[in-house]
């Protein structure tokens, strides 16, 4: 969703109800959006009343371990490059030192990313030039106006995304998945976000509803991001709500991160 595009109204906590409709609002952008994927069809695997609710996994849609490695390492890469430059725009020296944290761990998760390539005797750059441009135009959008906005860009986009990747490498091999979850799993540099960000808001409280909207704004283009990395198999129908399991976590984990900064999702 582009800065000049209203964001939809959220409920102001994370009740169940208020997630489903967060889901089903997204399930919705996606068919407006992405009419020409189409999703594959899979077996029921359980029944509300009378009618059978088909799930799809991420597992089901994982690609294959060079495309999923030359994908999530381009992703880390622009991560950090981004929080470099938030670290290069920091009004005051606490900031940059609290984000230069932050684009260690960033860094850290990229090289990690290209060892498993190099393990697997894949070349990295080869592997990551076919989601250059996707990534680097995704980052474009996702671009804050000023510190505050990359701030949150920076803690919103990295938090689904490793979320994301994490789910999708169970489609891996039970070694490379083991691999991904100890690499992407690890928060801990996500704290030095939200210590900045909730002291500028007590600073200045009238941050609070602006950083809201703009954490909004960036949900649905990041889930397009995620989504873009699913491999869909060929002769399938479309069936959106198949998505809406998983998704769900996903945006329960960013409601949570939004609620650390004292934020509505």
């Amino acid at each position: 969703m582009l800065r000049g595009r209203r964001a939809a109204s959220v409920p102001q906590r994370a009740d169940s109800r208020g997630l489903t409709g967060r889901v089903n609002l997204v399930v919705s952008f996606f068919r407006r959006r992405s009419s020409n994927v189409e999703l594959p069809r899979v077996r029921a695997r359980s029944r509300v009343g009378n009618q059978s609710v088909n799930r799809v996994s991420l597992g089901e849609l994982t690609p294959e371990a060079r495309s999923f490695l030359g994908r999530a390492a381009y992703v880390q890469l622009s991560i950090f490059t981004a929080v470099a430059h938030a670290v290069a725009t920091a009004p005051h020296t606490r900031g940059k030192n609290a984000l230069s944290r932050v684009a260690q761990l960033s860094l850290h998760k990229y090289e990690g990313l290209v060892a498993e390539l190099i393990r697997l005797g894949h070349d990295p750059v080869s592997a990551m030039e076919p989601f250059e441009s996707s990534t680097d135009r995704y980052q474009q959008i996702v671009l804050g106006k000023d510190w505050y906005e990359c701030l949150v860009t920076s803690y919103v986009t990295a938090g689904l995304l490793d979320d994301f990747f994490v789910r999708l490498s169970g489609g891996l091999s039970d070694e490379e998945n083991s691999r991904i979850f100890d690499l992407l799993s690890p928060d801990t540099a996500s704290q030095f976000i939200v210590t900045e960000l909730r002291s500028a808001i007590d600073a200045n409280p009238r941050l609070a509803s602006r950083l809201a909207l703009w954490g909004r704004r960036l949900v649905g283009d990041t889930l397009l991001m995620a989504r873009s990395a699913l491999v869909v198999p060929e002769d399938t129908a479309p069936d959106e709500t198949r998505l809406e399991p998983v998704f769900t976590d996903l945006i329960a984990a960013h409601t949570r991160r939004m609620d650390a900064l004292g934020l509505t999702a």
